[in-house]
């Protein structure tokens, strides 16, 4: 079974002692070929009636992590990119501010805009979903862009019941399954 399989993986690091919090070590998960195959439909299933035209996952887990539902949702995948990286801009970018995510920083998150729009179900993706902030401004880009959110699937949810019911969260873990 892939819960218990990621769990098993799973591991908490010491980032040094600068850090305050331990940080979740997912390496795990991508080094296992069986979670690799098995994540995406796993994901995308938690959703099965959706019918997703895109999936939208912000990087940098998400750009491993969404070409994976992608593919099991039958949809395509548009990266949602973080401002100040190394992304070169090609055509014209649609930006959202994210509220303060867990450390309290409050990011930007773009995607092409013409890349999204009337007519789209987009199924967001990612790893791990403390605060929501991320999700929070794709949800505002997919609404901007006249396309439809047709909620959020991630790996694990540590957020509050009501940012995961206003985003439609499912996830495959919570942070009570984990270590």
């Amino acid at each position: 079974m892939l819960n218990r399989r990621l769990v098993e993986l799973f591991r908490w690091a010491d980032p040094g002692p600068d850090s305050s919090h331990l940080v979740s070590d997912l390496s795990g998960w991508w080094r296992d070929p069986e979670v690799l195959a098995e994540v995406g439909p796993a994901l995308a299933g938690l959703f099965p009636d959706a019918r997703p035209t895109v999936v939208v996952a912000p990087e940098v887990t998400g750009l491993l992590l969404g070409p994976l539902v992608a593919v099991a949702a039958g949809a395509g995948f548009l990266p949602a990119y973080k401002d100040g990286g190394e992304r070169r801009r090609i055509g014209p970018t649609r930006w959202a501010g994210t509220p303060p995510d867990h450390r309290g920083q409050r990011l930007r998150i773009g995607v092409d805009g013409r890349r999204l729009g009337p007519g789209d179900r987009v199924l967001l993706v990612d790893d791990w979903v403390d605060t929501g902030a991320q999700l929070d401004a794709l949800c505002r880009l997919v609404r901007d862009a006249d396309a439809e959110p047709v909620g959020a699937a991630a790996l694990v949810a540590t957020c509050p019941p009501v940012v995961r019911a206003r985003l439609r969260v499912r996830a495959l873990l919570t942070g009570d399954d984990l270590p």
